[in-house]
């Protein structure tokens, strides 16, 4: 499938499944001489990990990775390097006694329905697992981006009703939520584990910031940059709805209001205000990106639900085992990972066109 590939320039291609022996990924495109060795990997995948903390599910996977291609001598070859990383927890039998059931909120439906066939331990490719395989890969692309001075710190905004009201980055990896406001982060933790004790989920907002994107970065039209950041971070499974700047809020401003109004600063071009999110006409104008994703609440509960069987047949399922209450933290790498494998195909295309 064409889908299970992400890039132009700088490609990949994930593989693997949920409950199968591993998941890994390909990566195509990575300049020679970036020095690169697996434990740049590993700080990254041990963010998005589970068991990581009670906010989390106690599936206990070490995520460790495996570089078995394009790497010598501590540094990339321009060979596509290639990714393994082992499942170690799987339980597939949480997952026997509902195989011909369709779960309320998952792929399971959708799925049997295009292929007539589905991988019912953990929803197999469907499974939020993969998302290890994009952030492995968008190491090695943030890697890159730190030396064209671009950086990306994504956080948890929200947790259902209640919102961090302070932005110290300095604080993220200091909570459980990964939020940049750790009074608002206890509050948050508390509603997660009131959602847990329901049996129940909840759902938030991950919001992200790139400092120091070039203006010019980004096509016209079709390939716009905030397009083609849309396409990549609605791809992960948990993502309903994108908004970049002031997002739906412009509805309801005057033009006057949402027009960010432009001075020089010294030899630069900036805008007093950053309402548009740091993209006009589908190109970078050297503000700062800023967006957010609304994060569902996971499908995975153990309360009892209406469902269907394969064969039509009325069923009620409770979808018992190890699974996230919230998914926001864990989600914040993957978010990361997603914008910096879209930036780093503009900026590798941008670099060619300037030859």
């Amino acid at each position: 499938m064409a889908s299970n590939s992400f890039g132009k320039i700088f490609r990949i291609t994930t593989f693997g499944e949920s409950h199968g022996p591993a998941i890994g990924v390909i990566v195509d495109g990575v300049p020679a001489n970036l020095a690169l060795v697996e434990s740049d990997i590993q700080f990254e995948l041990d963010r998005r990990r589970p068991g990581q903390s009670k906010v989390t599910t106690q599936r206990k996977e070490t995520d460790t990775v495996e570089i078995i291609s394009g790497i010598f001598e501590g540094k990339t070859t321009g060979a596509p390097i290639a990714m393994l990383i082992r499942n170690e927890d799987q339980r597939s039998k949480d997952y026997a006694e509902f195989k011909d059931l369709f779960r309320p909120g998952h792929a399971d439906y959708t799925y049997w329905a295009k292929y007539d066939k589905r991988d019912y331990r953990g929803g197999g490719r469907a499974s939020g697992r993969e998302t290890a395989c994009r952030v492995a890969a968008g190491t090695i692309a943030k890697k890159i981006l730190r030396e064209h001075k671009i950086y990306i710190v994504a956080y948890t905004l929200a947790v259902g009703e209640i919102y961090a009201k302070k932005k110290d980055f300095s604080v993220i990896e200091k909570n459980m939520v990964r939020a940049p406001d750790l009074e608002a982060a206890e509050q948050m933790i508390a509603k997660v584990e009131e959602a847990r004790k329901d049996c129940d989920s909840l759902g938030g907002i991950v919001e992200a910031v790139v400092h120091g994107c070039p203006p010019g970065l980004g096509e016209p039209i079709y390939d716009k940059l905030n397009a083609r950041l849309a396409y990549a971070l609605m791809s992960i499974g948990a993502i309903r709805g994108i908004e970049f700047g002031v997002g739906f809020k412009a509805a309801a401003m005057r033009g006057s209001q949402h027009n960010d109004k432009f001075y020089m600063d010294g030899n630069r071009v900036r805008t007093y205000t950053n309402n548009a999110g740091g993209i006009l006409g589908g190109i970078a104008n050297g503000e700062d990106i800023i967006l957010r994703v609304a994060v569902k609440p996971a499908s995975s509960i153990a309360q009892k639900q209406e469902t269907i069987s394969k064969d039509g047949l009325s069923a009620i399922i409770e979808v018992k085992g190890r699974h996230d209450p919230c998914i926001c933290p864990r989600v914040v790498p993957v978010v990361e990972a997603m914008i910096a494998l879209t930036l780093i195909d503009f900026l590798l295309l941008h670099k060619a066109m300037q030859r």
